[in-house]
């Protein structure tokens, strides 16, 4: 069955897969970056048989998760798509989903990084892209396989989507929470994981610090700036690599509580 690692983008996503692979897929807990590969971005092309055309990423969400759950292991995915029902058929299931860990972030710093992550030029372009109720990542390197098509709509109905439904066992993860106090909230978080997948492992304290410190921003950005670090995304305008553990400062901007 599927853990979905669920948010809008940019709200601390990669933070938290970075952290449960390094507790979970290593020894001591002290994270590598190969590791991280193993909690997969959904949906992608090695999910689906078929090849995915253009609007119809859809009609494959159920197919997919149906492979996985006949795999009878327990597995962790990142999305940034909405809980959401397209054309009569459902991101996923209950029967499908052991549990959701979402994960949300301050909109007035979503949007900083946003900005930053699209390459926008302006504030304004960020917050369209966050109000738009339609907005859709497509791969633009693979534009003859749509199978990254993710449904992420506008920030208030992605958030509203996944902390609005109630079938699913749920952990929801403040971005400013792991800030200020980490090793609460990643305890617990390894307490969630182990409830639902019904382990008898208590905490290994050791691991549990060693995860906390090797995934901190520091070392993260670190990684990033040997070059050893690879989900970065290229500018449109010119190509340019653009950092993705990036400090950002709140905006002015004021947005309603959803």
């Amino acid at each position: 069955m599927i853990i979905w690692i669920a948010s809008y983008p940019k709200s601390g996503n990669t933070w938290v897969r970075s952290f449960l692979s390094a507790y979970y897929f290593s020894k001591d807990g002290k994270f590598n970056i190969n590791d991280l590969n193993k909690i997969e971005d959904y949906p992608n092309k090695q999910f689906f048989d078929q090849q995915v055309k253009d609007g119809e990423i859809h009609k494959h969400w159920a197919e997919s998760q149906k492979k996985i759950l006949d795999s009878k292991k327990v597995k962790f995915l990142k999305t940034h798509n909405s809980l959401i029902k397209a054309f009569g058929h459902d991101f996923t299931q209950p029967k499908y989903t052991l549990g959701v860990i979402y994960i949300i972030r301050d909109p007035r710093n979503v949007i900083t990084s946003v900005k930053n992550h699209n390459d926008f030029t302006t504030y304004e372009e960020s917050l369209k892209f966050m109000q738009n109720e339609n907005a859709v990542l497509k791969d633009y390197k693979h534009l003859k396989n749509y199978a990254k098509t993710t449904i992420i709509n506008s920030w208030k109905i992605n958030y509203q989507s996944w902390l609005q439904n109630n079938f699913y066992r749920r952990m929801t993860i403040k971005y400013e929470d792991m800030i200020e106090n980490p090793n609460q909230i990643f305890r617990d978080l390894i307490v969630y994981v182990n409830t639902i997948c019904k382990f008898n492992n208590k905490i290994d304290t050791k691991k549990l610090n060693n995860a906390i410190q090797s995934t901190n921003f520091e070392n993260l950005s670190e990684i990033e700036n040997k070059g050893n670090f690879g989900e970065n995304v290229y500018s449109l305008k010119d190509k340019r690599k653009i950092k993705f553990f990036f400090v950002t400062l709140p905006s002015v901007y004021e947005f309603p509580h959803p």
